[in-house]
Parts: structure tokens; sequence; C-alpha cells
């Protein structure tokens, strides 16, 4: 069965897609990282670097919990406003995880859910257009 994925993520949440022979669900997934704030120049012994290290921790939990729920697609993309798409491909490069599947990377604005399903799709039925030529 071909299975093709679609996860919009940021820092706060990812929808994932997936469609297989004209069947769609989602998922969403809230993220647990905290709002990542700069700091100005403080000298208090390593309170930023105490910080950066466990948001980056939170950030790698949430990239797992994304990866967990995608299961084996033959195809992934990624789509989102940030750094967090390009983020997950790397975790996804590290986590251990199958690296069959193709996975392609492209920005996006903020989406509505109907939207995001409608992007996947449409990259999709594009993919399969393009293979028939």
């Amino acid at each position: 069965m071909n299975r093709m994925a679609g996860v919009w993520i940021d820092h706060k949440k990812a929808v994932i897609v997936s469609a297989s022979e004209g069947h769609v669900t989602t998922q969403t997934l809230e993220s647990e990282v905290a709002a990542h704030p700069h700091f100005g120049g403080q000298q208090d012994g390593g309170g930023e670097k105490t910080y950066e290290e466990r948001h980056r921790q939170s950030l790698e939990r949430y990239y797992d919990e994304v990866i967990d729920h995608l299961g084996e697609p033959e195809a992934l993309l990624i789509f989102g406003p940030g750094e967090a798409k390009r983020e997950l491909k790397e975790r996804l490069g590290r986590s251990g995880t199958p690296s069959q599947f193709v996975v392609e990377i492209e920005s996006a604005d903020q989406l509505t859910d109907p939207q995001i399903v409608a992007k996947v799709k449409a990259h999709y039925s594009e993919t399969r257009r393009g293979d028939a030529r």
C-alpha cells in the first residue's frame, strides 16, 4: 500500500496528514516547548546555557513524538513557516528511522487544517502526474 504523509510544523504544533488509496487521516500534536526568549547579556553563571540545553532537549522530544506518529510512509512532505521543518528533517536523519522514503521540504505560512490537508493532497497528485510523464 502506498502511504504518503505530510507534516505542517512549527515549534508550537504539528499537523500530520497521512494519505493512502483515497483515505486521509490527520493528527495534531501540541508542543510542550516553551517560547524561546532572547537573553540580554545576563552573567549569571550559565543560566542562558542551561536554558538553551533544556530548550534543545524539549525540541528533540517534540520531534521524536512527531516521528513516532509518522510511521513509515513511502514519501514525506515537511512544510511550515519557520526552522522547525528543517530541524525535523535533521532529527529524522539522526533518529535511526528507516530513510528509504523520500523527504521533501517546503516553506509555508500559517494554514488551517483543511488547507494543510489540501496542500498535501495537491502535492502528491502533482507528484503522481509528474511520474506518469
